[in-house]
């Protein structure tokens, strides 16, 4: 069993959080994965910055834009994270496009998560049937978990095809627009958390996309297990220093 089914096991709603690989500055990485584990944070999601990142919003993309401006590369975040596990244990995904990954060699990319002690990946872009296809395997012979998204509009066929062929998290896209923060889900994002959680689907689903406060949390973690928060606390380390996480933190909490 690997680190994230673990986590999901555990009796408590997930936070998982969302930065910018080489956001604010190319050399955070280390520091940012370190202090968002002493500050309880149960998953992090690491993102591979691309300079088209189709489903990312603008603050999302203008992170993405200056981690590349700093001189992030998948190389360089590899090497930043190549003794990670030495002093984190909580789960750690990488949220990337698939042209970056192919550029790196798909084999060579799964090689080094699984060396850095990648538990997963999430990668918008590749559809499922060509995951399984032509992927899947080299995917199970290193030990790293692919993670689907599903939005509203996904279909309950589709959804029941990306719950059999998952093992961890289904990443359950809180609307149909790109990432964001608001203050609060309204009523047919609502009844689509519900209507989710009326399936028993047999992965636990983890709801990303305009969490950013307590209600969105808790509105978010009423049905399902956990959120994803990104485009918030990418603000927040915009403006603040990474030793000030703990209030951005208690403020969700």
């Amino acid at each position: 069993m690997n680190r994230i089914q673990n986590k999901l096991k555990e009796d408590k709603k997930i936070l998982s959080i969302y930065f910018s690989a080489g956001f604010p500055n190319l050399n955070d990485t280390k520091s940012l994965i370190e202090s968002l584990e002493k500050n309880n944070v149960d998953i992090i999601e690491i993102g591979l910055p691309f300079s088209d990142p189709l489903a990312d919003g603008p603050t999302i993309q203008a992170s993405s834009t200056e981690a590349l401006k700093n001189g992030m590369t998948t190389e360089i975040l590899f090497n930043q994270i190549k003794d990670i596990r030495e002093t984190v244990t909580i789960p750690l995904i990488i949220m990337g496009y698939f042209n970056p990954i192919m550029q790196f060699g798909v084999e060579n990319f799964l090689k080094k998560c699984q060396e850095t002690g990648i538990d997963g990946l999430i990668v918008p872009d590749l559809p499922l049937e060509i995951y399984l296809s032509e992927y899947k395997q080299l995917f199970e012979s290193y030990s790293v978990a692919m993670i689907f998204l599903i939005t509203p509009q996904t279909s309950v066929e589709r959804i029941r095809l990306i719950d059999h062929n998952s093992n961890t998290f289904i990443y359950m896209v809180s609307s149909s627009s790109v990432t964001g923060s608001r203050d609060s889900f309204d009523k047919d994002q609502l009844e689509y958390f519900e209507r989710i959680a009326a399936m028993n689907l047999r992965n636990p689903q983890i709801i990303g996309f305009g969490i950013s406060n307590k209600i969105t949390f808790q509105q978010a973690t009423k049905h399902q297990k956990g959120t994803i928060i990104g485009s918030s606390f990418i603000q927040f380390i915009a403006n603040n220093p990474i030793s000030n996480i703990d209030s951005f933190i208690q403020n969700l909490l």
